[in-house]
């Protein structure tokens, strides 16, 4: 199975000293013993909807190529669009491109969603950020993982959020989403047991 994985720095694991990042920490706790599993990370600092729906598949198809096993893809979203000024409407429809795109390729589509920042202002927009993205996947039978809610007053991503640049988490923060990820859907949309 390959997976592609895109998005922004996030994706990348951008200040994970273990450079690892979540998609890292994912992959390396998903069972391997009845498939083999490529997990490519297509991460792009600063990348807006927009931009990600216009470069995914192109990226993406490069990785699966003319491989014959089976392919997924997941998006990892960031905040970027509140930075690129996009209004909710537009990310909405984006992120609704970019799923359909999947779905009519046969790619089943996992979908993680904006973490809290240290701002409390720029909080209130990600959290209406990650209800639209949410919704979208809900509408679509398409795994989300909310990590806005559980991580937004958690102690250890503020502390974590705080001792990097501000912007992107450290170990502990990639470690918490990637613990998200892990409980809310992976193993069952891949289809293996829990480890």
């Amino acid at each position: 199975m390959r997976i592609c994985v895109v998005g922004d720095a996030l994706v990348s694991g951008v200040g994970d000293p273990k450079a690892l990042g979540w998609v890292g920490r994912v992959a390396a706790r998903t069972p391997q013993d009845e498939m083999a599993l490529s997990v490519y990370t297509l991460g792009v600092p600063g990348e807006n909807t927009a931009d990600l729906g216009t470069r995914w598949w192109s990226e993406a198809g490069r990785r699966f190529g003319d491989h014959q096993g089976e392919h997924r893809v997941v998006i990892g979203l960031g905040r970027a669009d509140i930075e690129a000024g996009l209004s909710i409407p537009r990310s909405r429809l984006n992120l609704a491109n970019m799923l359909d795109d999947a779905h009519a390729r046969r790619l089943p589509a996992f979908v993680v969603g904006p973490p809290p920042a240290a701002d409390h202002a720029l909080n209130l927009r990600i959290e209406e950020l990650s209800a639209t993205f949410s919704d979208v996947c809900r509408r679509r039978s398409v795994p989300y993982v909310d990590c806005f809610d559980p991580l937004y007053a958690h102690e250890d991503w503020l502390t974590d959020l705080a001792s990097g640049d501000g912007e992107h988490p450290r170990q502990a923060g990639y470690g918490l989403i990637a613990w998200l990820v892990l409980h809310n859907g992976w193993y069952e949309w891949l289809g293996v047991p829990r480890p």
